[in-house]
């Protein structure tokens, strides 16, 4: 393979962590005090399960988070920040990939309706896939500095 600058292994890793920015700044512009004192994000995702035109949307939603509003703010408002920082210092990097891709798939189907969310969660997807099976984790991590994977 021919690359300009760096070499394909770095590039990838420059895509991991530039997905692994990506969820930062997912983390860093929520507002979390109205995720976790007022339940905003969670409200506003429900009235979207509500909405929805797949009725096994708003059935899984019901089950899983509608019981649990504050848990899943935290679980939802954390996982960005986990998976942001596992990405940009590639520690535990195949985890946080296939996490990324779950969760960026949740919020695909959640958010069907919404043409700007559908591109950015297809495109971190798409990045998390490339970064996987290209395992970006083979330079410039701590994954590859300790021999995990």
């Amino acid at each position: 393979m021919q690359t300009v600058w760096l070499t394909g292994a770095e590039w990838l890793a420059v895509l991991r962590i530039g997905l692994g920015l990506w969820w930062l700044e997912s983390w860093r512009h929520k507002d979390r005090k109205g995720w976790f004192e007022r339940g905003t994000g969670i409200a506003w995702a429900a009235d979207v399960a509500a909405k929805h035109k797949w009725p096994q949307v708003k059935k899984g939603f019901d089950t899983v988070v509608a019981p649990r509003p504050k848990a899943m703010a935290y679980v939802v408002v954390y996982a960005e920040l986990a998976l942001g920082l596992g990405l940009v210092v590639g520690f535990l990097t195949p985890v946080a990939l296939i996490g990324g891709l779950l969760l960026n798939l949740l919020y695909l189907v959640l958010m069907i309706h919404d043409w700007a969310e559908q591109g950015q969660n297809a495109m971190m997807a798409l990045i998390s896939l490339v970064a996987l099976f290209a395992m970006s984790w083979q330079t410039w991590s701590l994954d590859s500095a300790i021999g995990l994977f």
